[in-house]
């Protein structure tokens, strides 16, 4: 499971301690490492990121299970040796083709070359007595044996019942297939499906989705010729209901309120056919060049890039937008699957303060819509103070009539957790 020159322990163990203790996001960490190791195999990789991604998601049981075999609380132990402890009883719990002993071996020498020679006896004591246990350790608490947070195990539960919650929580452990946008501006669904396997991917259609494919087999996307050439969208299918729902008519003006990395933005201007213009905004520079980096490969001409603040008001766009999209920061509870590290930061606290901005933002940007035109409010989380609350909220307060919303439910439905709602600004305010 190494390179002859990369120990990939060491790299999972390197990238966990800048994640779990430096804070890093475990998405930008991992996509970094994979894109610097480019020239490890397509195994090893495998590796580093089951690894990566499985100790983050099972942090809960992992240490809940550390917790009755180890004397030192896991609080309260070196960060090295704690991360490799953690590392190390995924291994054992989750990677059966993992032999017992080389995880422990393998521990050990971890600890060893970060400097904790001191400390070997305690790592291996600890890891070979839970590598006799494991199949003993039964977890009724659902926090534990989902290792989700108590508090969101308790809203999920309050808001869906316990039987969907239930599902919701075992969706993070469900491998999704990777779906992509197909840029129909450019080539057809069928045409592009031809061109993927002829470059060594392999690529199904996507049932009731006609401009979405599901690929797999490639090592990374950057490196698949199709994509340099800006024929596809790496999009989920939950996130393509945005465009399709909102269903822009030709030359319409469109703004994207909150658009980075640009993926929606882009839906709505191969939608419009070459014809139109969408606005795509954000916040900050960084932002910007990440959807002109978009542009820039898919070619796409009706798309321009601005940066500029949702939150205050611009004076010149006011009722000049045919439909506006406001797909707005959220607790991002819908894509788990995806951001396995984002369960653990968000805090009840942290949602109420989204709810107010994203209110905030609704309170200025309404007014960029013409009469009888459309808003569309899209979330990636299942909160439902977040989506359903905030609509009632928002009709109640301004001029607009809810013409339809779409609420997908990980566990339930195939996809990323998503809600979008279609307002349509009243002709008569």
């Amino acid at each position: 499971m190494t390179d002859q020159k990369v120990n990939v322990r060491y790299l999972v163990l390197e990238l966990l301690l800048e994640i779990l203790e430096q804070k890093e996001y475990s998405h930008v960490a991992l996509q970094g490492a994979l894109e610097k190791y480019q020239y490890l195999d397509r195994q090893d990789r495998a590796f580093l990121t089951r690894l990566t991604e499985g100790t983050i998601e099972r942090l809960i049981e992992l240490d809940a299970i550390l917790h009755q075999f180890s004397k030192v609380p896991v609080k309260k132990m070196k960060p090295v040796i704690r991360t490799i402890l953690r590392m190390s009883v995924y291994q054992l719990r989750y990677m059966d083709r993992i032999p017992d002993a080389a995880v422990c071996n393998e521990a050990v020498r971890l600890a060893e070359k970060k400097g904790f020679k001191g400390l070997k006896g305690f790592v291996n004591g600890v890891l070979r007595t839970i590598a006799r246990e494991k199949y003993k350790l039964v977890f009724d608490d659902l926090s534990v044996k989902y290792s989700m947070p108590e508090w969101i195990v308790t809203q999920w539960t309050k808001e869906y019942g316990q039987q969907t919650a239930v599902k919701m929580l075992e969706s993070q452990y469900t491998e999704r297939p990777v779906t992509i946008r197909v840029n129909l501006s450019k080539i057809s669904t069928e045409t592009l499906k031809n061109r993927l396997e002829s470059e060594g991917v392999t690529a199904h259609h996507v049932e009731g989705m006609d401009c979405a494919l599901a690929i797999s087999g490639y090592d990374h996307i950057r490196g698949i010729p199709s994509f340099q050439e800006g024929l596809f969208q790496v999009q989920d299918v939950s996130s393509m209901w945005v465009g399709l729902l909102a269903a822009p008519k030709r030359d319409d003006y469109c703004i994207d309120v909150c658009a980075a990395p640009g993926g929606k933005s882009l839906h709505l201007a191969d939608l419009l056919q070459g014809t139109g213009m969408v606005e795509a905004r954000d916040l900050t520079d960084y932002k910007v060049e990440l959807i002109k980096e978009h542009i820039a490969r898919t070619g796409v001409q009706n798309v321009k890039a601005v940066r500029m603040d949702a939150t205050l008001l611009d004076q010149a766009s006011i009722e000049k937008a045919d439909l506006v999209l406001a797909d707005l920061p959220c607790s991002g509870l819908g894509v788990l699957g995806k951001k396995r590290d984002l369960k653990y930061r968000i805090t009840p606290e942290q949602q109420e303060d989204l709810v107010r901005l994203q209110r905030r933002i609704l309170d200025t940007i309404w007014q960029y819509v013409k009469p009888g035109k459309t808003l569309i409010y899209s979330t990636c989380t299942i909160h439902r103070e977040e989506n359903e609350g905030n609509v009632m909220w928002f009709t109640k307060q301004y001029p607009f009539l809810l013409k339809k919303q779409k609420l997908l439910l990980p566990g339930i439905d195939p996809w990323d957790g998503f809600y979008i709602a279609k307002l349509e600004r009243k002709v008569y305010d």
